[in-house]
């Protein structure tokens, strides 16, 4: 596996990074699944915070402390709900890993953990979901040394399994290692 790109199997609240993105709904004041784990390790002061923020639209990224996580920062972006795929999904996922990009290279973050947004109560197709995912990740390190390492944290086998399918089969060549 390239140097830039990681797939683990275990809990994004764990991962000792810069940053944590976290798979929010439009409201940032905590849900289920890994929005759910992030407030809870986070701590109240979290949701303190994400009360400041307004929510935060389908697509887009807001950026708050860490409090009480091993990482600094939490990302916070609200990936879109499947239905069908005629409504813009593909896009607006995209764009969720485009703006939350545009965070770590705003702050300056050196290692930022994903959760893979929007393929569990959101029901967006995991293999396509990964497709998107791992294509925006690759993209964005081709144009941005900084970074020394997006990790792709996966709760279950199967998402682990998938991760890391897709990036052999995207081919390993088309991510960009670290200058020497």
């Amino acid at each position: 596996m390239p140097n830039r790109i990681e797939v683990v199997q275990g809990d994004i609240t764990k991962q000792k990074v810069d940053a944590l993105v976290n798979a929010a709904n439009n409201s940032l004041l905590g849900g289920g699944g890994v929005d759910g784990a992030i407030h809870r390790a986070a701590g109240p002061e979290l949701l303190e915070e994400c009360r400041k923020l307004n929510g935060c639209p389908t697509g887009e990224a807001k950026i708050t402390c860490g409090y009480n996580l091993p990482a600094k920062w939490v990302i916070h972006t609200v990936g879109p709900v499947w239905r069908g795929g005629n409504n813009k999904e593909n896009e607006y996922l995209a764009h969720c890993y485009r703006n939350c990009f545009t965070l770590v290279k705003k702050y300056q973050l050196k290692t930022v953990a994903f959760p893979s947004i929007s393929t569990g109560a959101y029901r967006f197709p995991l293999k396509h979901a990964i497709e998107i995912a791992v294509t925006e990740t690759i993209n964005f390190l081709k144009k941005n040394n900084l970074v020394e390492k997006i990790l792709f944290v996966c709760f279950t086998k199967e998402v682990y399994d998938g991760y890391t399918a897709i990036i052999k089969k995207i081919s390993a060549t088309n991510i960009p290692k670290l200058p020497e």
